[in-house]
């Protein structure tokens, strides 16, 4: 389980985040993220249970580096005030559409779907709800689906995309440049005993549409 000492840490990263004090606390990042890393190969585990195609992904191939690349940002902030991890097949560079977990100081969040798309990949998305929309209703209108993850998340046209008409009956869901959903979880459920469970229910509720996008995509 994650410990109450790697909060501290993250909290006291953001609050100090620069060379000098990491390098003065190096032993605390390494415990820390030797606790997430920890944490995240068992829920691996449990996800490989969930889905087959993680069989031979490797944790260490899932875990994302510290450092912040700022050769392009304003914020020259040089680490993450989170730890990170994507399971995907071969891990985090898997090219398809994964499980991405992030830790941060007071909150954690489980999530995944479509999120900056290429062009092909969004008009394919689009057309597979032109042609088949039933499909993907089926399971973001699903009750529980709707309960646990609420409405869709993502950027969204203010007029409607090209080459489909105004009155299209899912116009709604065809505005959408992305869609994606995330379940958030507090400090105090992060350092709960049955946190990983949590986790690993959430995925089990998310797989359906992440299995439906890779699906469309390829």
């Amino acid at each position: 389980m994650i410990n109450e000492s790697t909060l501290i840490f993250l909290k006291d990263l953001k609050e100090n985040n620069h060379r000098e004090w990491f390098a003065e606390n190096r032993n605390r990042y390494d415990e820390s993220r030797t606790n997430f890393v920890e944490f995240c190969d068992e829920l691996l585990s449990d996800l490989k249970v969930l889905q087959p195609s993680l069989l031979n992904t490797s944790i260490k191939d899932c875990i994302f580096r510290i450092n912040r690349d700022i050769r392009f940002s304003k914020d020259k902030s040089p680490y993450k005030n989170h730890f990170s991890a994507a399971f995907g097949p071969n891990g985090r560079n898997s090219g398809k559409i994964d499980f991405y977990f992030q830790m941060e100081s007071d909150r954690a969040f489980i999530g995944g779907g479509i999120w900056q798309p290429s062009p092909q990949n969004l008009a394919r998305f689009r057309q597979e709800i032109d042609y088949n929309p039933e499909v993907l209703k089926s399971i973001i209108y699903d009750k529980t689906f709707l309960e646990y993850f609420g409405e869709p998340h993502g950027e969204k046209l203010k007029t409607t995309p090209k080459n489909y008409p105004a009155d299209h009956p899912d116009i709604e869901l065809l505005k959408f440049k992305e869609i994606f959903y995330t379940k958030e979880f507090t400090a105090r459920e992060i350092l709960n005993k049955d946190f990983r469970a949590q986790v690993v229910k959430a995925c089990t509720y998310l797989k359906p549409y992440l299995d439906y996008v890779n699906e469309v995509f390829e």
